[in-house]
Order: C-alpha cells, then sequence, then structure tokens
C-alpha cells in the first residue's frame, strides 16, 4: 500500500467517526439539551473515549456549532436538490417536509429557540452565521416569489411569514404527536403541513 493510499484511509477513517460523533451529537442533543449534555455522553453514544473525541472537537461548544453547520448545510442541500420547475410555495413545503422529517427521527434539535446561551453561543460562530444568512436569503427569496405570485398573502410583512415559517420547524406539536397521537410519520407531516400553508 503507498504512502498516499494510507493517508487518503487514514483520512476516510477520521471523517467517518466525525459524522458518527455528529450523529450521536445530534441524538444526545434532542434527547437532553445543550445544557444537559455532557463529552462523556456523546463518547459514550459513539463509542470512543473522550480524549478520541477532543482530537475532533476541542469543547462541547465547537461540537454543537459543527453539528448545527452540517444541519443547515443540509437544509442547503436541499434547496439545491428541489425540482427547478417547482412553484416557490412547493419548495418551501418540501424544505419543510424535509425539516419535520428530520425532526421525527431525531437529527433536528431545536437548540436556538429553546436555549439563550446555545443562540448567543451560535451567533458567535462566524461558519454557523455565515450558512444561516444564506439559507436565511434564499427562502426571503422564495417567500417573496409566492407573495408575487399570490400563492402567500402579500399584505403581510416578508419576515412575518419567515419567522412563523421557522416555527413550524420547531413546533412541539410534532413531538405531541410523534408520543401520543396513534398516527404514522407521514400523517403528522401531511397535516403538519396543512396546518403550516392552509390553517387550521
Amino acid at each position: 500500500m503507498s504512502i498516499l493510499a494510507k493517508f487518503s484511509f487514514k483520512d476516510q477513517a477520521f471523517k467517518l467517526r466525525e459524522n458518527a460523533i455528529l450523529d450521536a451529537t445530534t441524538t444526545v442533543l434532542s434527547g437532553k439539551g445543550y445544557d444537559l449534555m455532557t463529552m462523556d455522553d456523546v463518547a459514550g453514544a459513539v463509542g470512543i473515549s473522550k480524549p478520541s473525541l477532543y482530537k475532533h472537537f476541542k469543547s462541547k461548544e465547537e461540537l454543537v456549532g459543527e453539528a448545527m453547520i452540517r444541519l443547515l448545510d443540509g437544509a442547503i442541500e436541499q434547496i439545491a436538490a428541489l425540482d427547478a420547475g417547482l412553484t416557490p410555495l412547493e419548495k418551501l413545503s418540501a424544505l419543510l417536509e424535509w425539516a419535520l422529517r428530520v425532526r421525527l427521527g431525531g437529527g433536528l434539535p431545536f437548540l436556538p429557540s429553546t436555549s439563550p446561551h446555545v443562540r448567543d453561543m451560535l451567533m458567535r460562530n462566524i461558519k454557523y452565521m455565515l450558512k444561516v444568512v444564506k439559507l436565511n436569503r434564499q427562502l426571503e427569496a422564495l417567500v417573496k416569489q409566492a407573495q408575487k405570485d399570490g400563492s402567500l398573502n402579500a399584505e403581510l410583512p416578508s419576515d412575518v411569514i419567515l419567522f412563523s415559517y421557522y416555527a413550524r420547524t420547531c413546533d412541539p406539536a410534532v413531538e405531541f404527536l410523534s408520543k401520543f397521537s396513534k398516527m404514522s410519520d407521514d400523517d403528522i407531516v401531511r397535516h403538519m403541513l396543512t396546518v403550516a400553508f392552509k390553517g387550521l
């Protein structure tokens, strides 16, 4: 095996472990929240030692920041992959459906909305904020296009619609329905989309 191949294999193994760490972080965050989560929790969930975890991420703040950045990257990739023939409203609906399904799979902790400490931490993370700005611009453009074509209320300020849209991604009704109703995930998503875009 060449030195280059060895390095390539080592890099791939490092990246795979990093993804496993971020998966575990998201799961632990969804269950415990930021304040109760520890680096020991994450290391235990991955099956590695804490020193090994610190080789990838120097602190809990850095770890959570990277987990949230990966989530934003997922949303940005979803928008890029949408069929160009969809209407702006259909694109907004498709992205919300993706977010709800990620939520139901335990992969979307709604940290910034529930913890001022986390919100302040993330606002200091330049990489995270650049991703937020990029995603926000794309969604704002879709909202304004949907208002222009009449599929969203043109009398409402676009910010009202946009922030209401964000709120739907972290609506606690999703968890309540998942725990206490007998609905399938597909039914929960379908009904939440109806509430989001057509009202009660």
